[in-house]
């Protein structure tokens, strides 16, 4: 593979986004991702969509400049209509983040997909990346976790009205404000929780930093409902493959239940932040989340020496 040494996070850092530097002065920043349909409403899927896949560059401290749609659509078993409502939702968030749309790629695909690439851009030295927490830090996390388990007891015909509701409007909500609030106040490293979980994607974060990661269970967001329908058992397959994967990173309480070790694990869609930031400025941080509208977002751990990757939650 080409080296460069222009490329500031490529793929062996691991990182949320890749980051190119031009100049001394100037990054770009890129992402892509797309996935199936969460949600039963054409609309609001394509806005989640874009949601998520700004999310990447927003963890880097960068601003989002253009994207590109990709489209995956059934031509043969679905109306037209549904993917212009995908689309005009998702152009609405565009519009939201101030994003312009440049172009795009469609083919045609047994299953509906939607998502973007995003540039974006960032002074080099401004970067964040999940490699920068510091031991002492404290851990903030921006939004609720379990939507993974709710939208598949919505897929299941389980799940009601409210819940829905709730993380429709959750995974629809850009991380734009997190974004620009903790380069204000100033924090060590950022990540978001999305596909592998809370528990894979702060793993990764430890592991990064070379710092492990203490988890307060009972500080952290979480959907009521998620909880009640994690007791019944349902959830996504991917939280199985998150728990195979990453579990060897956890040290549990043995007093933990199953069910509440599932939503750790529970993939999630356009999820919020996770912030490490001194002590000194963790209630700062957390108060301007809160008057900006980010009223989920909560301290719900420390950072502290060891084995690098390993999370420990009580």
């Amino acid at each position: 593979m080409l080296a460069d040494p222009n490329v500031l996070r490529g793929m062996a850092s691991m990182d949320n986004a890749g980051v190119y530097k031009l100049t001394d002065e100037l990054a770009i920043v890129q992402t892509v991702d797309f996935f199936t349909p969460v949600v039963d409403d054409p609309y609001s899927f394509g806005q989640i969509a874009v949601v998520n896949a700004l999310s990447d560059i927003y963890t880097m401290g960068a601003k989002p400049l253009t994207a590109m749609n990709i489209v995956c659509f059934p031509t043969e078993t679905m109306d037209i209509s549904v993917l212009q409502a995908v689309l005009q939702g998702g152009a609405s968030k565009m519009v939201e983040a101030g994003v312009v749309l440049t172009g795009g790629h469609s083919i045609d695909d047994t299953e509906l997909k939607y998502g973007l690439a995003v540039t974006g851009v960032i002074h080099p030295k401004k970067l964040l990346t999940n490699g920068g927490a510091k031991a002492g830090d404290k851990l903030i996390l921006t939004k609720p976790l379990g939507t993974g388990i709710i939208s598949t007891a919505l897929k299941q015909g389980l799940a009601n009205k409210k819940a829905v509701d709730k993380i429709t409007k959750s995974m629809l909500t850009l991380n734009r404000k997190a974004s620009e609030i903790m380069q204000e106040v100033g924090v060590h490293a950022c990540t978001d929780i999305t596909g592998f979980g809370f528990i894979g994607h702060i793993a990764q974060f430890a592991e990064n930093s070379r710092v492990g990661f203490n988890i307060n269970l009972a500080a952290l967001p979480i959907f009521p409902e998620a909880i009640e329908y994690a007791k019944k058992g349902i959830g996504p397959g991917g939280l199985q493959r998150n728990r195979d994967f990453y579990s060897p990173h956890v040290k549990a309480s043995a007093k933990l239940s199953t069910y509440m070790m599932d939503i750790l694990y529970d993939p999630q869609t356009s999820g919020g932040l996770m912030l490490a930031v001194t002590p000194s400025k963790a209630e700062r941080l957390l108060a301007s989340l809160k008057a900006a509208g980010v009223t989920d977002a909560a301290i719900i751990g420390d950072v502290v020496k060891g084995r690098p990757g390993v999370i420990s939650v009580k």
